[in-house]
């Protein structure tokens, strides 16, 4: 790659991918096994999905002429506190995503790699995608509350596609 800086930001990003996707395998396993199936093959989703962004960056890293690295990860928790939470800390990651995204593209404008800021322009999108879906299905929770009829007709309906994501 033209720029260390720039290399250096996108192997940052890898681990940020990589940490997302082991952090969504996290909630997915805790939800299975609390019976929330509809929430676990959601996050089992989310979780392919963050590992689909880390190897684009791999990928466009090495296709580049740099070096992508693959991090070594702290252990995520094993346990969450309630189906609330795990869409809490879901919109909370993505959020924390994003602002790492945005210094990703700030280097690249600094060291003038502009073609790695138009490859980082997907990402920006996504974000906006990935924060609106957290926050939907957040506010869908908060609505809901402790009702367990409620909480059962959400987990169903994520399973099926039918919750709103939008």
């Amino acid at each position: 790659m033209k720029s260390k800086k720039v290399e250096q930001a996108l192997n940052e990003q890898i681990k940020v991918e990589y940490e997302s996707s082991q952090f969504y395998l996290a909630m997915a396993s805790w939800a299975e096994t609390e019976g929330l199936n509809g929430t676990a093959n959601f996050l089992y989703g989310q979780s392919e999905e963050e590992r689909q962004h880390m190897l684009k960056l791999i990928r466009f890293v090495n296709e580049r002429g740099g070096q992508a690295v693959i991090p070594a990860l702290p252990e995520p928790p094993k346990s969450f506190e309630s189906l609330q939470s795990i869409f809490q800390h879901l919109l909370d990651h993505e959020m924390k995503v994003t602002d790492s995204i945005n210094e990703v593209v700030g280097t690249c404008l600094s060291e003038k790699d502009y073609t790695t800021h138009n490859f980082m322009q997907w990402y920006v999108s996504e974000q906006i995608e990935e924060e609106s879906m957290a926050r939907n299905l957040l506010d869908q929770l908060n609505l809901i509350g402790n009702d367990k009829g409620g909480l059962y007709l959400f987990d169903r309906d994520l399973n099926s596609g039918n919750v709103s994501t939008e």
